[in-house]
This record gives structure tokens, C-alpha cells and sequence, in this order.
């Protein structure tokens, strides 16, 4: 059954949904038949899968042939596509980039980075009809001013995030993700919030929780965030494999008989 935001918005203060970040059509479709109901086809496209050290890298074009393979692969999931830095600097430039990942990719809604300040454009897109699914606590795209610094541990920074998750509620977003929260303002944030929260490194109180399907596999080769958890070890796996067929080849025991023609 094809997962809408009318559905999704119904979700709210019920059991958590595990839900995941996948960029190409391949992973989409485990993440399909396992039943993840939304998949976020994230920024973090520049680092997972194409080396980068920040989010910064990422291009709508990138954002937008990779949400395409996405959608493919998931055709009953809702897909949204991650506006990319610099892509919403102005509510224009929101309106414009937003409507690619709707007209061309056939994503459903898009994600923004921002509270506040950003809730002019979420409101905008809203009132075009594309929905927003909003962002606020840590942000990856604003790296280089305020780092990877953990949100919500003074009252004055909860404070200034409980601002945020009005205005963006406000402004129409359909869900919010809270990245980064101390746990106990997470779960605060989540119970005045009338739309669902998605938590990334935020504790269990969310609604909602995302996990890079790249970690959630363990197809990486490094250490990873502490937000971070691998269900599997993929990466192990694929290079056994790898390493195995290069073995056969060696020994001319690949192909045989049974494997040409």
C-alpha cells in the first residue's frame, strides 16, 4: 500500500517507524521489501556514496538523478529529496529546487535545513503545494559555523529549539526532524510537536527514527557516528566475495563449463 503524508502525519504518538536514508535504486528496493514506509534520499549522498568529507558537495542534479533510482526502488514508500546547500537561499530558489524533486525525480516531498529563518520557504513551498518535511538542531550544511555540536544541553539552546519546531510547524512542515537533541529536549520537542519527529541521534522519544541504510548494513570501512548503528557487516561480506572470485579467475576455475556459452 502506497504510503501517503495524510498516513504518515497519522503516525504520530504511535509506535516508532524505522526509517532509513538510501541513494540509489539497489538499496531502495531492500529497503522496499523490508516495508520501510519513507525513505530519505539524503545530502548525505556526498559522503556515503561519493566520498566527500562534508554534505557540502552534493548538487541538485546529484540530489536529483540519485532520487530518481530511489524512487524506482521504492514505489510504495514515501521519497523525499534533501535540498542540498545553497539550493533554498531564497524562498525563489526553494520554490524552483523543490519542484525538480517533484517533477522530475517523482518524490513526494522534499527536506530543508532551518527553524526560524527558514520558515518563510517551508511556508512558500507549502503553499505550492510541495510538502516540507523540516530539519532543525544539529545541521550537517552549517558545518563550517557551527560544527557537529550537540543541541538543547543549556535552557536558553532548548529554548531557541522549541522556537524553531513552532515556526516550522507553523509554517505547514509535515514532520520535523530533530538532529543532534540531548534526548530529554528530543522527547520534550516531540510531545508539543502536532506533527511526527524523526530523531537522528536525538534518544527514543521521537516518533520516528533515521538510520543511513550504508550504516544500517555495514557497507562503510571506518568507525561510525555515534548516532550510528550496523545491523550487518555487508563490507566484510562483499570483499570476501571479491576476493574469492579473483581467486577463481587465477585458477581458471571461473568461468566453467556451467558459466559459458
Amino acid at each position: 500500500m502506497k504510503w501517503t503524508i495524510r498516513k504518515f502525519r497519522q503516525c504520530k504518538g504511535g509506535e516508532p517507524l524505522g526509517l532509513v536514508t538510501a541513494y540509489d535504486y539497489v538499496t531502495a528496493r531492500f529497503a522496499a521489501r523490508a516495508g520501510v514506509p519513507l525513505v530519505l534520499v539524503g545530502d548525505s549522498l556526498a559522503t556515503t556514496a561519493l566520498g566527500h568529507s562534508t554534505t557540502l558537495p552534493a548538487t541538485m542534479d546529484a540530489m536529483i538523478h540519485h532520487a530518481e533510482a530511489v524512487r524506482r526502488g521504492a514505489p510504495d514508500a514515501l521519497v523525499v529529496g534533501d535540498m542540498p546547500f545553497l539550493s533554498y537561499a531564497t524562498v525563489e530558489d526553494a520554490v524552483r529546487n523543490a519542484g525538480r524533486f517533484l517533477r522530475e525525480a517523482g518524490c513526494d516531498a522534499v527536506k530543508l535545513e532551518g527553524g526560524v529563518s527558514k520558515a518563510p520557504a517551508i511556508a512558500a513551498l507549502v503553499a505550492e503545494g510541495i510538502p516540507v518535511q523540516a530539519h532543525i538542531g544539529l545541521q550537517p550544511q552549517s558545518v563550517k559555523s557551527t560544527g557537529y555540536a550537540v543541541r538543547g544541553r543549556t535552557p536558553d539552546d532548548a529554548a531557541a529549539l522549541g522556537r524553531d519546531l513552532d515556526a516550522v510547524c507553523e509554517a505547514g512542515a509535515f514532520s520535523v526532524v530533530l538532529e543532534g537533541v540531548v534526548p530529554e529536549v528530543a522527547a520534550e520537542l516531540t510531545a508539543r510537536a502536532p506533527i511526527p519527529t524523526i530523531g537522528v541521534g536525538a534518544g527514543s522519544g521521537c516518533d520516528a527514527q533515521y538510520l543511513v541504510l550504508a550504516d544500517l548494513l555495514g557497507l562503510g570501512d571506518g568507525p561510525l557516528p555515534k548516532l550510528a548503528k550496523s545491523y550487518a557487516h555487508l563490507a566484510d561480506d562483499a570483499v570476501a566475495a571479491i576476493s574469492a572470485y579473483m581467486a577463481e579467475v587465477s585458477a581458471r576455475k571461473f568461468p566453467d563449463a556451467e558459466h559459458s556459452y
